[in-house]
């Protein structure tokens, strides 16, 4: 079994993935295989609705001239995927919006490959934003038949600065307790 989190952050080693990094370190432990993919902060661009994908039907998205294609293989033979964002004027980073946007739509052309994994969602915020942001990711999950497994609380941390969230006992436990879950569905699915 494999669990990948998605950094949506362009903030490298911000509050985001300190966050994901608990999740996928609580996943760990149960030795299931954990990777922390960096999107935000690169150069992927969003969907152009030209549904080529579609009709090419080969699982990759026509437009190779960004980093999604070179990730797919690997998030859809994830069990587990988690995206993380920062609340940036109370939304995601344009950057996993676009990931979402675009590996959903090539899910789509090839047969669903997201159906019956587990999704979450994780987000940093330093006042507001997170049900908005919590629910356009649960979108894409139960547009793509995925399981959201719940928590303690929301999955969110807040916090301005790199670090931050340290301070965030309450969002700390949450992060622990959604990669329990996330580790007891993989069990339950997987048997």
């Amino acid at each position: 079994m494999k669990a990948i989190a998605i950094n949506g952050s362009p903030r490298k080693g911000g509050n985001t993935e300190q966050m994901l990094n608990i999740v996928l370190d609580t996943i760990k432990l149960a030795g299931i295989e954990t990777k922390l993919i960096q999107v935000g902060g690169t150069n992927i661009h969003g969907c152009r609705g030209c549904w080529a994908c579609t009709k090419l039907k080969n699982g990759k998205c026509v437009f190779d001239d960004d980093i999604l294609n070179s990730l797919l293989d690997e998030v859809f033979s994830a069990d587990a995927i988690i995206l993380g964002t920062p609340s940036y004027f109370s939304d995601m980073t344009p950057e996993l919006k676009a990931f979402i946007d675009r590996a959903g739509v090539v899910a789509g052309s090839i047969g669903n490959p997201f159906r019956h994994k587990v999704g979450a969602a994780v987000i940093a915020q330093r006042r507001g934003g997170g049900p908005a942001i919590q629910a356009t990711i649960h979108h894409m999950f139960l547009m793509r038949e995925m399981i959201i497994p719940g928590s303690l609380y929301w999955n969110f941390g807040i916090g301005k600065d790199k670090g931050d969230i340290q301070s965030d006992e309450e969002a700390k436990q949450n992060m622990i307790n959604l990669g329990e879950n996330i580790v007891w569905l993989l069990e339950k699915i997987n048997k």
